[in-house]
């Protein structure tokens, strides 16, 4: 008998149909003997929904202050509601099962209201739940912080939940439900020869997170990574009793053949802010990105470049979006200080990314990106770089465009995926 840790999306439990359907997942493992632990979003829209009320009911994006604990207290609800709702179908099934939130396990974070991060896990009272033939039905996206406050894990911070779960129960694996059968080769809306991987390292699935895939959270791929838990992505809407493979996230050496590249990743939710004429002296860097951390606005793409004027350097960055106003906000505050003459921002601009474990040993792959988009009349503005990715910044308008050529240059477009039956 193995221990799971099944997480369904706020999709996959948009409503009391869904839910059934998820419970009847859910009945398919404990039936085949196993001890199961089930973590559940919100229902679709819910959130959103909580956080417009919580909105109009006080000062605008409280989440990025930690005085804001209400703002928490009214968006975890709508994972209780789940939570119970799926309790109750399964209940009426004939199985025994019960609702958890998070500090009744307790899954406990720190202060950070709204984007906590989790601090330990005691597993003794779901453990003993679970092995002892109940379905324990969990919130997920939440906690209890240092405070006595229930707080939230941001965004995404169910799949977080159900993979930190599964590490701290030690379970077989953590299958997460969503509505798409498993991770591909690109985005399936991009092109129809998108094809669906079979296995994908921690590594790489890290590096697509990190850059638009929305597949998975990036902190639930760190953490199934450092305690090498298996996860597997799979859809809730195939037929319960006959599942789709989807796809494993598992270690690099339990893939018997790396490809050179695994996927092309697009994310359209880039803008970049140019610094003009900072002053080229030690610190002034550092300031700049100080105090946008401390803004706790995320920075990725960075690139220093000579000024006209003698003294001075260019400094460019990319952001998500939504921070964009909020970086020129808190830069113009410091103009003074860092001493540069103005900004420029640009919201017409996507992220293409290059992924595969093979890059660590094959020669060639950024020629061939760059090529292909030079004959494709394409313009790089930045690049970035680690071992098994390259990242570029381009024009949004050209970026669909690119990811198909970028698609077929590598030959992901004609590439059988293992164990894939639609290859």
């Amino acid at each position: 008998m193995a221990r799971i840790v099944m997480k369904f999306g706020g999709t996959s439990v948009a409503d009391i149909e869904r839910i059934r359907a998820a419970a009847a997942f859910v009945r398919r493992e404990v039936d085949a003997g196993n001890s199961v632990a089930v973590v559940v979003s919100a229902m679709s829209g819910e959130t959103n929904r909580l956080v417009e009320l919580s909105e109009e009911a006080g000062p605008p994006a409280p989440a990025l202050d930690a005085r804001f604990v209400e703002f928490d207290a009214i968006v975890a609800t709508g994972e209780q509601v789940t939570a119970g709702l799926l309790a109750l179908v399964l209940q009426n099934l004939g199985y025994r099962a019960r609702s958890w939130q998070g500090w009744q396990i307790p899954l406990k974070t720190d202060l950070q209201h709204g984007r906590a991060r989790i601090t330990d896990i005691d597993d003794t009272n779901l453990a003993d739940a679970i092995d002892g033939g109940e379905i324990a039905v969990v919130t997920g996206f939440q906690g209890i912080a240092d405070d006595d406050r229930i707080s939230t894990l941001g965004r995404g911070g169910s799949d977080t939940s159900a993979v930190a779960l599964a590490a701290a129960v030690g379970a077989a694996r953590c299958d997460i439900y969503t509505d798409v059968d498993g991770v591909y080769t690109t985005d399936p809306r991009l092109t129809k020869l998108a094809r669906r991987i079979a296995k994908v390292s921690y590594e790489e699935m890290l590096e697509m997170a990190s850059v638009g895939a929305k597949v998975l959270q990036t902190r639930s791929v760190e953490i199934a990574m450092a305690y090498n838990t298996p996860v597997r992505v799979l859809s809730s809407f195939d037929p319960p009793d006959a599942p789709g493979p989807g796809t494993t996230i598992c270690n690099e050496d339990d893939i018997v053949e790396q490809k050179t590249v695994a996927a092309i990743t697009p994310d359209f939710n880039e803008a970049s802010v140019t610094v003009l004429a900072v002053p080229d002296e030690p610190g002034r860097a550092a300031r700049i990105f100080t105090r946008l951390a401390e803004e706790r606005i995320n920075i990725d793409m960075i690139v220093r470049s000579a000024s006209r004027e003698q003294g001075f350097a260019t400094r460019s960055f990319t952001t998500t979006e939504k921070d964009l106003e909020r970086a020129i906000e808190t830069l113009n505050e410091e103009k003074k200080v860092i001493g540069f003459s103005s900004l420029q921002s640009d919201r017409n601009v996507a992220k293409v990314s290059v992924i595969g474990l093979g890059m660590k040993s094959h020669a060639g792959v950024a020629g061939i990106m760059f090529q292909t988009l030079a004959d494709k009349g394409i313009n790089i503005q930045n690049i970035s770089t680690s071992e098994i990715k390259i990242s570029v910044l381009i024009n949004s308008d050209a970026a669909e465009y690119a990811v198909r050529a970028l698609h077929d240059a590598y030959g992901l477009d004609r590439q059988a995926v293992a164990s894939d039956p639609k290859a």
